[in-house]
């Protein structure tokens, strides 16, 4: 039987998988599309051929300006949803949370084929992975065969309660802090001029605004040389200017991730108490 360790471990694991993704996604250095160079590079012709919406509620602010509206209006949602891909390690991680201003959320994450639900809720974290999900992350932190199979089979087809102080529930939490998740959009923006504005487009059915961040760096190693950071950031045009994508291409973590469901009810369920793996009793060495 796998010591309450080798759940710490598992929980950490966890949590910096998780961290990476939902993280990434609040940012402007994060989030990819394959052709999001190929449009940037084809911007000036693309901005020829297709017309702006009329009337265009941005045409006379400057990328800066656009970016500190959408910035301040998405740092005023009350709840939202992120859903997208980030890559990390060279490794892909899928998310899909919905976040709301009291840190409670509730989503999945998909990494290595397997999936985990999480939910945040009265400031305890519920965790419920697949066996290939538990088998990938603690096969990254280095966890034995023998010691994976024994954790797997106490926490099969059970929620992991993680309770406030424990191992891996600072990191988890940040996942669910709302206003942690959007502040460091502000931070993120850059110095005057880093942002051009892009060809107008869509995000699913809703006309935006693009604005265009390439990251040269001073590095002169020819890997980043060959792969500069691009983030286009794209600006809903009607109603208010909520950030509604961030596509990276480039750098060591590109992604794309897609901001919706702004100012809707979160519900997060509690887990039947008979269907958890409280992490302080073990800690006690009681039984779960």
């Amino acid at each position: 039987m796998a010591s309450h360790r080798k759940l710490r471990a598992a929980a950490v694991v966890c949590a910096a998988v998780a961290v990476a993704g939902p993280a990434s996604a609040a940012a402007w250095a994060a989030p990819p599309t394959a052709a999001g160079a190929a449009v940037q590079e084809a911007a000036p012709l693309a901005l020829a051929l297709a017309p702006s919406p009329s009337p265009d509620p941005f045409a006379d602010l400057t990328p800066e300006e656009i970016a500190d509206r959408a910035v301040t209006a998405t740092q005023s949602a009350t709840s939202l949803r992120m859903t997208g891909r980030v890559v990390t390690d060279g490794e892909a991680l899928d998310i899909d949370f919905a976040v709301n201003e009291r840190d409670e959320c509730t989503g999945l994450m998909k990494i290595g084929g397997g999936t985990s639900e999480l939910r945040r809720v009265d400031d305890f974290t519920y965790m419920k992975g697949d066996e290939a999900f538990w088998r990938v992350s603690m096969a990254g932190q280095g966890v034995p065969e023998g010691q994976i199979d024994a954790t797997i089979e106490l926490v099969k087809g059970r929620w992991l309660k993680i309770a406030p102080g424990q191992a891996g529930a600072s990191d988890l939490s940040e996942v669910c802090d709302l206003e942690g998740l959007l502040a460091s959009l502000d931070e993120e923006k850059g110095a005057p001029g880093d942002l051009k504005r892009g060809p107008d487009g869509e995000v699913d059915g809703t006309p935006v605004a693009t604005l265009v961040k390439k990251d040269t760096g001073d590095e002169t190693s020819a890997e980043e040389t060959a792969a500069p950071e691009t983030t286009t950031v794209s600006v809903s045009q009607e109603g208010k200017p909520y950030i509604l994508k961030i596509d990276k291409t480039g750098g060591e973590e590109p992604g794309s991730m897609t901001l919706s469901e702004f100012d809707e009810p979160v519900d997060v369920t509690v887990p039947p108490a008979d269907e958890t793996v409280d992490l302080s009793k073990l800690d006690e060495g009681t039984s779960a």
